[in-house]
C-alpha cells in the first residue's frame, strides 16, 4: 500500500475512533456512569494505537497521536497523554514543525505539572532543536535551551544544564550579546575547573569568554585573561592563553600580519571551529587596514 493509501486508512481509523469517543458521552454513557464511559473510551484507544503504530510514517499519524493524547487526558492518564503528545510531535517534526512544537509544548506542560522536570527539560531541548534546524528562529531556540538549563539545575543535573547553557552562550555571542555570552562561559568554566574529569574543558570556556571580551574592548580582554589565569593557573600554560596574548600584542600594535600569523600557527595544531573563526574575524576587523579574512 502506498503512502496515500495508508493515510486514507489512518484517517478512516481515526474517524471510527472519534465516533466511539462521542458515544462515551451519549445516552448510554450517561446511564451507565463513569465506568461505562471509560470502557467506551478505551475501545477507540485500540483503534488509535493501530493507526499510530502502522502509519507513523504518515502525517496523519500526528493527528492520531494527538487524538490519543486527548483521550488519555479524559481517562486521567497524564503520563500516557504526554507520551502521545511526544509521539505526535515526532510525527509532525518534518512535515509541520510548528504543529510539532505545539504538541511538544503540551507534553512539557503535563510533565511540569507532574513535577517531572528532567523529562520536561529533555523535550525543551527537542523544541529548541526544531527552532534551530527547521524554523531557524534562534531567539526562540535560546529561550528553550535556557528553560531546559533551569529545570536541569533544579534537579541538580549540572552537566546537562551546562550543555544547554553553552548552546545559549554560543548563540548569544553570534547575536552580539557578548555580556550574556561572557557570563555563561565564565559560569561554566568556573563550575568545571575544579572537576578532575571536566577541568580540561575549562580552558576552552575561558578562551571563548576572552574572545567575547576582546570584541568589545582590548583592555577588557587583557584584564579578563589575567583574571582567568589567577582563577585557573592551568590556563596560563594553555595554547589558548598563549594565542590570546599574541593576539593582544598584535592588536595593540595594529599589526594585521602578526595577528593572522598567530592564528594560522594555532590552527595548524588545534583546529579552530566555526564559532571561534567568526569571533576572531570580528576582532581582526577592528585592526586598521584589515582585509577581512584570516588567510
Amino acid at each position: 500500500m502506498d503512502n496515500s493509501g495508508k493515510e486514507k486508512e489512518a484517517i478512516q481509523l481515526m474517524a471510527d475512533a472519534d465516533k466511539k469517543v462521542k458515544t462515551s458521552g451519549s445516552f448510554l454513557g450517561g446511564m451507565f456512569g463513569g465506568l461505562r464511559g471509560t470502557l467506551f473510551l478505551e475501545g477507540p484507544m485500540n483503534l488509535l494505537h493501530v493507526t499510530c503504530v502502522c502509519h507513523s510514517i504518515s502525517p496523519a499519524a500526528g493527528n492520531a497521536f494527538c487524538q490519543a493524547a486527548r483521550i488519555h487526558m479524559q481517562l486521567q492518564n497524564k503520563h500516557d497523554s504526554a507520551t502521545s503528545f511526544i509521539d505526535a510531535g515526532n510525527a509532525f517534526k518534518k512535515s509541520d514543525p510548528n504543529e510539532a512544537i505545539k504538541c511538544l509544548n503540551a507534553a512539557v506542560d503535563i510533565y511540569t505539572d507532574m513535577g517531572r522536570f528532567t523529562i520536561a527539560a529533555k523535550h525543551h531541548i527537542t523544541i529548541a532543536e526544531i527552532y534551530e534546524s527547521e524554523l531557524v528562529d534562534i531567539e526562540k531556540a535560546i529561550a528553550h535551551y535556557e528553560q531546559a538549563a533551569d529545570y536541569y539545575k533544579g534537579e541538580e543535573s549540572n552537566s546537562s544544564a551546562n550543555k544547554c547553557l553553552l548552546k545559549v552562550g554560543a548563540y548569544a555571542a553570534q547575536l552580539e550579546q557578548y555580556a550574556k555570552a561572557i557570563e555563561i562561559y565564565e559560569q561554566v568554566g568556573s563550575s568545571t575547573m575544579d572537576n578532575p574529569l571536566l577541568k580540561y574543558s575549562a580552558k576552552e570556556y575561558f578562551f571563548k569568554a576572552s574572545l567575547c571580551h576582546f570584541i568589545v574592548d582590548e583592555l577588557n580582554a587583557k584584564l579578563a585573561v589575567e583574571k582567568y589565569e589567577e582563577m585557573f593557573p592551568a590556563f596560563s600554560d594553555s595554547r589558548e592563553c598563549k594565542l590570546l596574548k599574541k593576539l593582544l600584542d598584535a592588536h595593540e600594535e595594529q599589526n594585521c600580519e602578526a595577528f593572522t600569523e598567530a592564528i594560522k600557527e594555532f590552527d595548524s595544531i588545534s583546529r579552530l571551529d566555526q564559532w571561534q573563526t567568526t569571533m576572531l574575524l570580528r576582532i581582526k576587523k577592528t585592526i586598521q587596514g584589515d582585509e577581512g579574512d584570516l588567510k
